[in-house]
């Protein structure tokens, strides 16, 4: 995005309140599940996405597999162990394992954070709330290009789909 042009500071900033949240799971024994954009580089698994709506995507090459603009960002709190789901949708939910995994280990609460708020954290908090799991967004721990995109989805996620939480509530809610 920073390619495009675009201001990622609250991105950045929301990472760091994610690594927060990890590094305390992590202390709880929480498990702890990453996920990230990424396409084949021919982007045949991008869809109307990719080719109709955000067709930038394509054309400066960016979250292709297995490069750097696609990998889980140093810093955030990724350990050994977590898991993480790899995804070609704004919803972590969807063609993903990601519900395997939470009905697995019998979760559910979560706790999400992430970027960006308007597009994959409200789309994936709208799928884990249409299944019932209670969810919680952790406000500080998400990020948008635009403040007033990041204000919108927080209370549109907050009217239907989740709890919109302050970063140390969450932390509290991982530390009991």
């Amino acid at each position: 995005m920073a390619k495009q042009g675009r201001t990622i500071a609250a991105m950045q900033e929301a990472a760091r309140c994610c690594a927060r949240l990890a590094d305390t799971a992590h202390r709880a024994g929480i498990p702890v599940i990453w996920t990230h954009m990424q396409f084949r580089s021919d982007y045949a698994d991008g869809g109307r996405l990719v080719h109709k709506i955000r067709p930038n995507l394509a054309k400066i090459g960016a979250l292709q597999a297995r490069t750097f603009d696609a990998e889980l960002a140093d810093g955030i709190g990724y350990a050994p162990g977590d898991i993480v789901i790899e995804k070609a949708r704004y919803s972590a939910l969807y063609g993903t394992a990601l519900e395997v995994w939470l009905r697995a280990m019998d979760i559910a609460r979560v706790i999400v954070g992430g970027v960006s708020t308007s597009m994959c954290v409200e789309s994936t908090v709208r799928d884990l709330g249409q299944r019932d799991y209670e969810v919680i967004v952790a406000r500080e721990a998400c990020g948008d290009f635009a403040q007033d995109r990041h204000n919108a989805s927080l209370e549109a996620m907050a009217f239907g789909f989740a709890s919109i939480e302050s970063l140390d509530q969450c932390l509290g809610h991982l530390a009991q």
